[in-house]
């Protein structure tokens, strides 16, 4: 194993995109909205016309009862506040919408973390941060998108968040293995032999945002997230050192 100073990697992850992530669900959900409201006005003025004729045409020697007139006036006024609170809760969902596409826009150019074991191998280099919470020995076993293992090995590891692990795209046989899709799998043990829990990471620089989805998706290396998605987001670097796995 050898240790060098590369530039910042491409990386690339899979992250499986929430089922609420389209803009036909959205837009569904703002037409029931939009006809539920019509049925409620309707209803409305349904009874609105009923309680007029009933004014109207009641019994002079047997005028509509107090108590049921006053019942009668408090359900128009239940309805009129049910109508009132659609429109605020409509004011109330176009707010959070626009106020998600603010905070996606600002993530246009930061590099964001995200959550994540698959890589993009990408002129020979790919790279995950790992997240050790005690000293261990780390080991690591890399597989390719059809689950072949082209890469194993062991390593000693301090304490740590974020610590950057670097594969060449080398085989433990020297093969040089293409760019595409790599799966990095962590265990670790402390000097007890107790297993430590290793938290895997990807990064990269966030090019564009969909602001026709709903939430908003953020394009990181061809992969899309959305906002809650993403663990933190830092300020680019133009370089970074990291170890290097080699044979």
């Amino acid at each position: 194993m050898t240790t060098t100073s590369v530039s910042s990697p491409v990386v690339s992850g899979t992250t499986t995109l929430p089922a609420s992530s389209s803009s036909s669900s959205s837009t569904s959900a703002s037409a029931t909205s939009a006809l539920a409201s019509q049925q409620i006005a309707g209803n409305f003025q349904s009874f609105l016309t009923l309680l007029t004729t009933q004014l109207q045409n009641q019994n002079p020697l047997d005028p509509l009862d107090t108590n049921q007139f006053t019942q009668q006036l408090v359900e128009f006024a239940g309805v009129q506040q049910q109508l009132n609170t659609n429109d605020s809760l409509a004011t109330l969902v176009s707010l959070q919408q626009t106020a998600q596409s603010t905070q996606a826009l600002g993530f246009v150019g930061q590099t964001a973390v995200v959550n994540g074991s698959t890589a993009a191998l990408a002129n020979s280099s790919a790279t995950w941060d790992l997240s050790i919470p005690t000293a261990s020995t780390v080991n690591v076993s890399i597989t390719n998108s059809t689950g072949q293992t082209v890469f194993t090995g062991s390593y000693q590891a301090n304490a740590g968040n974020s610590q950057p692990f670097t594969w060449n795209g080398q085989g433990n046989d020297g093969t040089q293995w293409p760019d595409g899709q790599y799966k990095l799998t962590a265990t670790a043990a402390d000097s007890a032999g107790s297993p430590v829990a290793v938290t895997t990471q990807i990064q990269g620089v966030v090019s564009s945002v969909d602001l026709s989805q709903s939430p908003p998706l953020l394009t990181i290396n061809g992969q899309s997230y959305t906002v809650s998605q993403i663990a933190s987001v830092t300020t680019p670097s133009s370089t970074s050192s990291s170890t290097t796995s080699s044979n």
